[in-house]
């Protein structure tokens, strides 16, 4: 099975890349802007941009994959808010660049998206709930979600949330790297306790991405962690992992921050139907750090 992975060099598309080299079914293309920073044993890399469409129809109809999995996208959420266009063109203009190109060969579609295309009143949420973004970029990756529904591909969406794990070349840190780092260095950080996910171990969601291909599975389905945990509980757990010093990590609310984009405060995911359908196991979040801290 050819399949085509996009933003390879993002901290799901780095796991997931790995994890389909390994697979001697999978003839695997990655894809991504700058050049790799992982190293394939049986993939190839082509470069690819997914905001570029003469170049993207081109790799597309080239190597002609039998998956696409799109896992690129903008995803600094106050960034989004203040720099809309280029918000809208990643997250948005890019998949309608990727439906049509997946159209043209027949390619199963596998699209990544968020827990932030919700407003946080509730959670845990299944896949019926009803998104109402808060965000601008929970609006751009709603809108994202729209695109593929309304495309005549055989497609899937993954939805996930709060994602962590180690990368090579990491251009962005994730929430268990940042307390980890700012306890070793002695700095007290702030950390709020009104915000509630269900954090996702990479591996995990990368699994789940690899197994929805697998199956050509359809429709929604929600990939994350199974605990609902506040930040300031993933970072007492963290600290208390790391035999970290927990004095240094103050519990704060969300009103202490001043965002340009608002939060949802409660999301997190039921995954029952992932796991029913895709056989989907993801780890506790202390097998995740284990994960993790095997990798640093």
């Amino acid at each position: 099975m050819k399949i085509l992975v996009t933003g390879a060099n993002g901290l799901l598309g780095q796991k997931l890349c790995l994890l389909l080299d390994k697979d001697t079914n999978v003839d695997l293309v990655a894809t991504t802007r700058s050049a790799l920073s992982i190293k394939l044993e049986r993939g190839r890399f082509v470069p690819m941009d997914v905001t570029n469409q003469p170049q993207l129809e081109a790799v597309v109809s080239t190597e002609k994959p039998e998956v696409i999995i799109h896992t690129a996208a903008m995803t600094q959420v106050d960034q989004c808010e203040t720099e809309r266009e280029a918000c809208w063109l990643n997250n948005v203009t890019a998949v309608d660049f990727l439906v049509k190109a997946a159209a043209k060969v027949n390619a199963h579609f596998i699209h990544v998206s968020t827990d932030f295309i919700f407003d946080g009143t509730h959670g845990p949420l299944d896949e019926l709930a009803i998104p109402n973004p808060i965000s601008y970029y929970g609006e751009s990756k709603l809108a994202g979600e729209q695109a593929v529904i309304k495309s005549q591909l055989s497609w899937a969406i993954v939805r996930t949330v709060l994602v962590y794990g180690v990368t090579k070349d990491m251009s962005r840190s994730n929430i268990v790297l940042w307390v980890k780092k700012s306890l070793e260095e002695g700095k007290k950080i702030n950390v709020v306790n009104d915000q509630w996910r269900t954090p996702t171990l990479a591996e995990d969601l990368a699994m789940g991405c690899v197994l929805a291909a697998q199956k050509k599975a359809m429709g929604i389905f929600n990939i994350s962690g199974e605990e609902m945990m506040t930040p300031y509980d993933i970072a007492i757990q963290t600290a208390d992992f790391f035999q970290l010093t927990k004095e240094l990590i103050n519990q704060t609310d969300s009103t202490q921050f001043k965002q340009p984009a608002k939060r949802p405060p409660k999301t997190g995911f039921i995954i029952t139907k992932a796991k029913r359908e895709l056989g989907y196991k993801p780890h506790s979040f202390r097998e995740g750090l284990e994960v993790l801290a095997s990798q640093l």
